[in-house]
């Protein structure tokens, strides 16, 4: 079984996010970047996979310039057998991604697609989804237990009214949720292994065909500053505070 999972390159979490004084997205140059948390999750799910005995490829893929490479090696030093890099110059949007993450599932003929729910920079949560309409597989988003049995597998979801279990047919998508697992510490001597681990790259325009961008970015602008609190010291004196303010 051979499984595909998606790794994006984004700004570190711990990081305080700046916008650009003109507007136009925000501050990377010199900020600390990692790999998409969730993303990180799912890359472990995969390795877990193969130690349970049910995947027997592991492929990482990212989209960007040459520094996503910086990520990839990363997950082929947590146990990711190879990685394709397709390259592009502009950060591509959820539909484009799609059709790259369909592209490359059809190629490579992968029994399941892994990617984290949404990344932490734009927060869409939208690529798992259209990878799965446009390759025309089940999807089980928001996963936080995936068990394979045979060529079906039975997903627990995080759904709003609890925790939701549905089966699909293999091939399929899988986005993961904070709780599917934790991580691996990677330790140098998996980093140094990392690197005479195979990575292909592939020209972005290869997989998009005569596609175009349908989204336009306006303008970035940080949220307003928050106004200073107060203190109050009976139920009473708040509620008439909410009032005042037309809260309640």
């Amino acid at each position: 079984m051979k499984v595909l999972v998606g790794v994006k390159r984004v700004v570190d979490y711990n990081v305080r996010i700046r916008v650009k004084p003109d507007g136009s997205g925000v501050l990377t140059d010199g900020v600390k970047m990692s790999m998409n948390p969730f993303d990180e999750i799912a890359v472990e799910e995969a390795i877990r996979l193969r130690e349970r005995g049910h995947a027997t490829e592991l492929v990482a893929v990212s989209i960007g310039p040459l520094a996503v490479q910086e990520q990839l090696r990363t997950a082929l030093a947590m146990g990711m057998d190879r990685a394709i890099h397709v390259e592009s110059a502009t950060a591509l949007q959820p539909l484009e991604a799609a059709q790259v993450f369909c592209a490359l599932a059809q190629q490579e003929q992968a029994d399941i697609v892994l990617l984290g729910k949404q990344a932490i920079d734009d927060d869409s949560g939208q690529t798992g989804q259209m990878t799965a309409a446009l390759w025309g597989r089940p999807q089980a988003t928001y996963a936080s237990v995936i068990e394979i049995n045979g060529s079906t597998a039975r997903v627990t979801r995080e759904v709003d009214a609890g925790l939701e279990v549905i089966e699909v047919d293999l091939p399929a998508v899988f986005t993961s949720d904070l709780r599917l697992n934790e991580p691996r510490y990677v330790k140098l001597p998996e980093m140094m292994k990392a690197k005479k681990k195979p990575m292909d790259v592939k020209p972005a325009a290869e997989l998009l065909g005569s596609n175009v961008p349908r989204l336009e970015l306006g303008t970035v602008r940080p949220p307003p500053a928050r106004g200073a609190g107060i203190k109050v010291k009976t139920v009473e004196e708040l509620v008439t505070e909410l009032q005042g303010r037309g809260l309640i």
